[in-house]
């Protein structure tokens, strides 16, 4: 609890409203940035591909929506047994929220997953390119062969299909734990 709490929540759902190509620039002068005083480089590599995808306004929105959920009595009755912040939210709100935690890892996965255009901007050699842009490449070179073109499409869809199926498992268990 802090003042101004509502205020600096309401300004980031407000970037919300920013289409993605506003953030572009900024996003690329922090990876250059971060790229030149770190011990490896960003650009071309795998860390300008997945950060700045790990967190994003509608992430941390699902997440203090579900965190508000959490009844407050868990907090008094951890706190009569001892448990301190660290201990509560590793021993008591992270086995709560898994299906949110988890909804929140899929989001970032599809959403690094699908990305075409910021890993063009922040990619030189196409071996550091993402399946989407094989993916076009390849509709490209494929022409009016849709069979090819959706195999293709098939292909790429799979891994992502492949952790829905895992994460279901968990989104289940978050459901049936919730009331506990």
């Amino acid at each position: 609890e802090f003042p101004g709490k509502h205020f600096l929540f309401s300004l980031l759902l407000a970037t919300l409203m920013l289409p993605e190509a506003v953030t572009w620039v900024p996003n690329f002068i922090t990876v250059t940035w971060l790229g030149r005083i770190g011990p490896i480089p960003w650009i071309n590599n795998w860390p300008a591909l997945t950060v700045p995808f790990m967190a994003s306004a509608f992430n941390i929105f699902l997440l203090r929506q579900f965190f508000a959920q959490i009844p407050r009595e868990l907090w008094d009755s951890a706190q009569i047994d001892g448990a301190g912040h660290l201990r509560y939210l590793v021993q008591m709100v992270v086995p709560i929220s898994r299906a949110a935690l988890m909804t929140v890892v899929i989001f970032g996965f599809v959403g690094s997953w699908n990305a075409l255009a910021w890993p063009m901007l922040v990619t030189n050699s196409p071996e550091w390119r993402p399946v989407s842009a094989g993916l076009s490449a390849f509709v490209e070179e494929a022409g009016s062969y849709v069979h090819l073109q959706m195999a293709g499409a098939v292909i790429t869809v799979f891994p992502i299909v492949i952790l829905y199926l895992f994460a279901q498992k968990q989104f289940t268990e978050g459901i049936a734990h919730s009331g506990l």
